[in-house]
C-alpha cells in the first residue's frame, strides 16, 4: 500500500515523497483512512511505529478548508513533555511545507509574550503541554470553543506524570462534538476509562500487542553490584566493548543520578550530555541537537526521553538503573531498533531488582537473556571487599611504611606520652600522703563567731528539733544587715 491510496491530499503526498518515504507503517495505513473520515480513533501501538505521522498528515489535509480565528486554535495536540511537543512541531513544518498554515508551541521554559502573540494573530494548530496551556486559559488569552480536532498523544505517559485530572478539565472546554485522536503505547486499566469517557464510538487500532517490544532489538541484562561505583565500572566496560556502537542513551531513574553519572563518564573520558526535566529548555534543547548531530554519541537522560522522540539511528541503549514501572522498559528501549532498524538494549541488573526484573518480563511476555554470569551467579557481597575498606586497608599500608598513619595509630602513640605526663603527678601524692602527721604545719583555729547557736550532730540548729516553743519573727537568724545601726537625723 502506497500514500496514495489512502485518501492524503496532493499537498501531502507531495511532502511525503519529498521527504523519502514510499510505504506507510501498519499503524498509518489503519488509522489515516479513520481520521480523514472525522471518526474518533483508538491507536494502541508500540512505540517507533509513526504514531505523530499517522495523525500529523489526516490533519494536514483537514486543515486546507477554513481558516483560524484570534485566540481560537481550530486543532489542538497534547503531549506530556516538551521535546514531544517540539517534536510534533518539527513534523508540522516537515510535511506542511505547501500549506500555510499557522502552528503555535505552548510548552515551559519559554516567555509567555511570545505565545500570546502567535495566539492572538489565530493557530490553525495548537500543540501544547497540559500545565501551560491551562495557564493560558487562566489568564484569558486562550478560548477552546473553536477546536474541532483533539488529539491526545502518549495517554500512559500522562498518567505516569500526574496530567490526568488537567486534561479531564481541558476535555470538559472543548467542544463535545469535536473529533477525538487517542494515541498510547501500553492501555492499562486506568487509560482505558478514559478512553471510554473521552471518545464516541471509536475505531480501535491495534498494530502490535499492547507493551510489546520491537523483535528488531536485542534484550540483554548485565549482573552487577549494589554499590554505585561498581554500576559505573560495569556501564563504562559495556559501552568500551559494545560493538557496532554509533550512539547510545543511557537512562536513569532519578535526576541526581543523571547529573553524578554524566560527570563521571565526562571524567573518563567520554563525550556525554545530560537530559533531565530540571534543565532549563534551552539546556534541554541543546542537549538534543547535540546528540542528534553526533557531537555527543552518549546521552545520559531520565524518562523525560523515553517517550516518543523520535532519533532514528540510536545503536544502543543502556539502562543504568532498571525502572520501577515495567511500563517504561517498553518505551526506553523503545529508542533503539526504530523503523526495521536493528538496534540492543543491555539493562543492569543489581541485588533488590528482582522484583523489577520479574514485572518487566512478565509484561513483554518473554525472558531477557543474560550477558555473562547471571545475578545469582555472582558473589555475595560479604565475598567482594566494599570499596571503603579497600580505602582503610590502604591507609593502613601506607601507615606502616613511613607514610600516612591511620588515626587509630596516632591515638595509640599518644597515649604512653599522657600516661608518662602524668606519672610524676602522682608520685607527688604519694610522698604527701608518705608524710608523717607531725610535720605538717599546724593549722590555726578557726575563730569561732559570738552568739552562734550551738549545732546538733546533725549539723541543724536546736530550735529545729529540741525547742517546741513558736518561733517569732526570723527567731535566732536574724540576717547581719538588720543588725546594723541606723542614724536617725534630728528635727530642725
Amino acid at each position: 500500500m502506497s500514500f496514495a491510496e489512502l485518501g492524503l491530499s496532493d499537498k501531502v503526498q507531495q511532502a511525503v515523497e519529498a521527504s523519502g518515504y514510499t510505504e506507510p507503517t501498519p499503524i498509518q495505513a489503519q488509522a489515516i483512512p479513520h481520521v480523514l473520515a472525522r471518526r474518533d480513533v483508538l491507536g494502541i501501538a508500540q512505540t517507533g511505529t509513526g504514531k505523530t505521522a499517522a495523525f500529523t498528515l489526516p490533519m494536514l489535509t483537514l486543515l486546507e478548508t477554513g481558516r483560524a480565528r484570534a485566540r481560537m486554535p481550530r486543532t489542538l495536540i497534547l503531549e506530556p513533555t516538551r521535546e514531544l511537543a517540539a517534536q510534533v512541531q518539527d513534523n508540522f513544518d516537515k510535511y506542511g511545507i505547501n500549506h500555510r498554515l499557522s502552528v503555535a508551541l505552548l510548552i515551559g521554559g519559554v516567555s509567555f509574550g511570545d505565545q500570546d502573540a502567535k495566539i492572538t494573530r489565530g493557530v490553525d494548530v495548537l500543540i501544547a503541554t497540559p500545565g501551560r496551556l491551562l495557564d493560558h486559559f487562566e489568564r484569558g488569552k486562550l478560548l477552546l470553543s473553536g477546536v474541532e480536532l483533539l488529539v491526545i498523544d502518549e495517554a500512559d505517559r500522562m498518567l505516569d506524570m500526574g496530567f490526568i485530572p488537567d486534561i479531564e478539565r481541558i476535555v470538559k472546554l472543548v467542544p463535545f462534538t469535536r473529533q477525538t485522536l487517542f494515541f498510547s503505547a501500553t492501555m492499562p486499566p486506568e487509560i482505558q476509562r478514559l478512553a471510554d469517557a473521552f471518545l464516541h464510538n471509536p475505531v480501535k487500532v491495534e498494530v502490535a500487542r499492547a507493551a510489546s517490544t520491537a523483535a528488531t532489538i536485542t534484550q540483554r541484562l548485565v549482573a552487577t553490584g549494589s554499590e554505585d561505583y561498581e554500576k559505573r565500572e560495569t556501564l563504562r566496560g559495556l559501552i568500551r566493548g559494545a560493538t557496532d556502537l554509533k550512539n547510545a542513551i543511557v537512562f536513569c531513574n532519578r535526576k541526581r543520578d543523571v547529573a553524578v553519572l554524566h560527570r563521571s563518564l565526562q571524567k573518563h573520558g567520554f563525550a556525554a550530555a545530560a537530559l533531565h526535566g530540571d534543565m532549563d529548555q534551552h539546556a534541554r534543547m541543546a542537549a538534543l541537537d547535540s546528540f542528534r548531530t553526533g557531537e555527543m554519541p552518549i546521552l545520559v537522560a531520565s524518562d523525560v526521553a523515553a517517550r516518543g522522540l523520535d532519533i532514528p539511528a540510536v545503536s544502543h541503549v543502556f539502562n543504568y538503573d532498571i525502572p520501577h514501572h515495567a511500563e517504561d522498559y517498553v518505551h526506553r528501549i523503545g529508542r533503539t531498533g526504530r523503523a526495521g532498524r536493528t538496534g540492543y538494549s543491555f539493562t543492569l541488573v543489581g541485588p533488590g531488582d528482582e522484583k523489577s526484573l520479574t514485572a518487566i518480563e512478565k509484561l513483554i511476555g518473554q525472558p531477557i537473556e543474560w550477558e555473562g554470569p547471571s545475578l545469582a551467579e555472582m558473589p555475595s557481597s560479604g565475598e567482594r571487599p566494599s570499596r571503603r575498606r579497600v580505602r582503610n586497608e590502604e591507609r593502613s599500608t601506607r601507615g606502616r611504611k613511613g607514610g600516612r598513619r591511620s588515626q587509630s595509630e596516632g591515638r595509640e602513640e599518644r597515649r604512653p606520652e599522657r600516661q608518662e605526663e602524668a606519672a610524676p603527678q602522682s608520685r607527688q601524692e604519694q610522698s604527701r600522703q608518705e608524710q608523717p602527721r607531725q610535720e605538717q604545719a599546724p593549722r590555726a583555729p578557726r575563730p569561732e563567731r559570738e552568739n552562734r547557736p550551738a549545732r546538733s550532730p546533725q549539723g541543724r540548729s536546736r530550735h529545729d528539733h529540741d525547742n517546741d516553743a513558736p518561733v517569732v519573727g526570723l527567731g535566732d537568724h536574724v540576717p547581719a544587715f538588720l543588725l546594723r545601726p541606723t542614724p536617725i537625723k534630728k528635727a530642725k
